[in-house]
Formats: C-alpha cells, sequence, structure tokens
C-alpha cells in the first residue's frame, strides 16, 4: 500500500508543503532536507506515486499551456484535447492560463517569474512581444509555440505552425479562379491577442488579390467581451456597401458558419448571390457545406507536446520549427460568378 505526502512529511519531521517543494520547486529546499524527504518517500514505498516520480526527478510534472480568447473555441478546445493525449499518458498535468483581456495579460507575465512551477510552456496562438519573451525565458524552461507567429525570432525552443501563407493563397486563388472580382474580408479586432497567425492570413489575402489585380474590401467583425462574434454587425457593413461583394472570405469558421445563416436570412442565396469561404474545416463545416482551408489542431497539439517532452529530457527534437501544410476543402458555400 502506497503511502500519502502526509506520511512522507511526518516520517521526515518536515511540513507538507516542504514535500512538495521538494519536487515542484527544489531549488527552495537545501540539498540535506531533499535527501531526507526523498529517502522517507523510498522507505514509505511513496516512489510509485506521481508525486514521488516528480520528487526523484527534480520536475514538477506539470506544463503551463498560455491561450488567447476564449476555452470553448473550436480551435483551443481542439489544442486542449491533442496535448492532453499525449502529456497524460506520461504523466504530465495541463495547466492552462487563458488570456482574455489586457488586464489578464498584464497579470500573467508579471507573476510569471516568481510561479515558475512547470516544465515547459506551450503558447498556443499568442503573438508576444520582445519584454513578454524575456518574462518567459526567465523561468528557465522550454518555450514551445503552436500557431504563434515569429516563435524562432521570439526566443522560442521550438514550434508547430500550420502554413498561413499557403492557406490564404489557396483561398485567394480559389475565389479568383472561380471568376470574383468584388471580394471582401471578414477580419477581427483582438487586441489581446494581436497579431498571432491570422494576421499572417490577412496579409497574404490580400497581397494575392492585388497581385492578380483586385482590391478586397476588409470589414471588421467586433468581439464581444463573452468572445461572441457580432456578425450582424457584419452583415450590416456588407449591406450598406455600394454594392454587396460577390465573395466573402472569412478569417475563421467561427466567423463564416453563422455569416452564412445571417446572410440567408437576408435575402441572399450561398452561392447563388455570393461564395463565402472560410478558415480551419471546423465543427458543422461540412454539415454546412463550407469550402474552407484545413488545418489539424489536434495533430499539432500532439507535435507540439512530444517536442516539449523532448526538450524536458534533453533531447532535441526532429525539426524544432515546424510548419504544417494547408489543404484547400471545395464544398457548396462557393460558386462561379
Amino acid at each position: 500500500m502506497n503511502s500519502s505526502i502526509q506520511d512522507v512529511a511526518k516520517a521526515a519531521g518536515v511540513s507538507i508543503s516542504t514535500v512538495s517543494r521538494s519536487f515542484t520547486r527544489p531549488d527552495l529546499v537545501s540539498a540535506k532536507t531533499r535527501e531526507r524527504v526523498l529517502k522517507f518517500a523510498d522507505e514509505l514505498n511513496f516512489s510509485l506515486s506521481r508525486s514521488a516520480a516528480a520528487l526523484k526527478s527534480g520536475r514538477s510534472l506539470r506544463i503551463a499551456v498560455l491561450m488567447s480568447g476564449h476555452i470553448r473555441m473550436w480551435f483551443t478546445a481542439s489544442v486542449i484535447e491533442g496535448l492532453n493525449d499525449i502529456l497524460h499518458a506520461e504523466g504530465y498535468d495541463i495547466s492552462i492560463f487563458q488570456i482574455s483581456s489586457i488586464e489578464e495579460r498584464r497579470e500573467f507575465f508579471e507573476m510569471l517569474p516568481v510561479r515558475r512551477n512547470a516544465d515547459a510552456v506551450i503558447v498556443v496562438s499568442f503573438d508576444i512581444d520582445a519584454a513578454e519573451t524575456a518574462q518567459l525565458t526567465s523561468i528557465d524552461v522550454p518555450i514551445i509555440g503552436i500557431n504563434s507567429a515569429d516563435s524562432e525570432q521570439h526566443g522560442f525552443a521550438a514550434s508547430v505552425t500550420i502554413d498561413d501563407a499557403q492557406g490564404a493563397t489557396l483561398a485567394a486563388r480559389h475565389l479568383l479562379t472561380l471568376g470574383h472580382r468584388d471580394i471582401a474580408y471578414i477580419t477581427t479586432n483582438r487586441d489581446v491577442s494581436l497579431s498571432f497567425s491570422v494576421r499572417g492570413r490577412f496579409d497574404m489575402f490580400m497581397d494575392y488579390c492585388r497581385a492578380n489585380g483586385v482590391e478586397p474590401r476588409a470589414i471588421e467583425c467586433q468581439v464581444d467581451e463573452d468572445g461572441h462574434y457580432e456578425i450582424g454587425n457584419v452583415v450590416t457593413q456588407l449591406m450598406s456597401l455600394p454594392a454587396m461583394p460577390t465573395a466573402i472570405a472569412c478569417q475563421e469558421d467561427g466567423i463564416a458558419l453563422p455569416l452564412i445563416f445571417q446572410l440567408e436570412r437576408n435575402g441572399f442565396a450561398v452561392p447563388g448571390d455570393v461564395s463565402v469561404i472560410g478558415y480551419d474545416d471546423s465543427f458543422y463545416a461540412d454539415d454546412i457545406g463550407l469550402t474552407t482551408i484545413r488545418q489539424d489542431p489536434v495533430e499539432t497539439a500532439h507535435i507540439a507536446a512530444r517536442m516539449a517532452l523532448d526538450l524536458i529530457h534533453d533531447r532535441t527534437p526532429n525539426d524544432r520549427f515546424r510548419t504544417l501544410s494547408a489543404q484547400l476543402v471545395v464544398r457548396s458555400s462557393t460558386g462561379r460568378r
């Protein structure tokens, strides 16, 4: 029968918090005390538990995950699922830090150096600045990016990113090939996450269209305090234009799917009057018939988790800065002009 952390603390003559710090923050415990805790942990058969494994390795067996936006969003939820698939099997817990406001962002980075209770930090769809990178680096653990812009330049140890330049080019080329010249692009006003990877989608889409003689109209989709897209306002902006665009490209499926419903409610046929293309191939995209750019956040998270484990164990991952190909999925929401 395995003993508890309380049993180890009593036998070693120390507090439970000292036992805990021995494996979560060994730098705060003297070598002599840690050796004593380890000795009694072994004697009491505490070594079979997850806590003792951390005690012996000097690791916390915890991965900090920094995310922008809301956890319920398709991409975010899929990333958490993918990380948990790999990390849970290896005995690691995931600590999620959700950044939904400028205040939360500031507090996270200010408090990070005093936490130091993770073996690695995974940054998801979050474009951090130089000062924030320095704060991350100060905790002296590997930093892995998922869809984070310029990860290598920011000093990350590794990253895995969808090829947004390729994906945006595929979307733009698809609409132009169908004969569309009056195109709108719907983006968001995400102040918290800054540009991360979706800024690259917007820039490349616009650049490709301009190179082919087309100037898309950029329309901003507001996001309320609860993270909901204000699609009704987007439709109002579209209908206020001198002429309705014949095609609409959306930053993500989370905009495109409700937009189709709102357009049809206002009397527009999709794709008869207007074609709509999304980005992600998320839930319900196939059911609704949304043409979109496919990415697989679960598999992306699997790769990032394996990178984190390699770095924690002082192994160099193959292809530390990995870019995954995007794929155009053509369905019924786009048609010829």
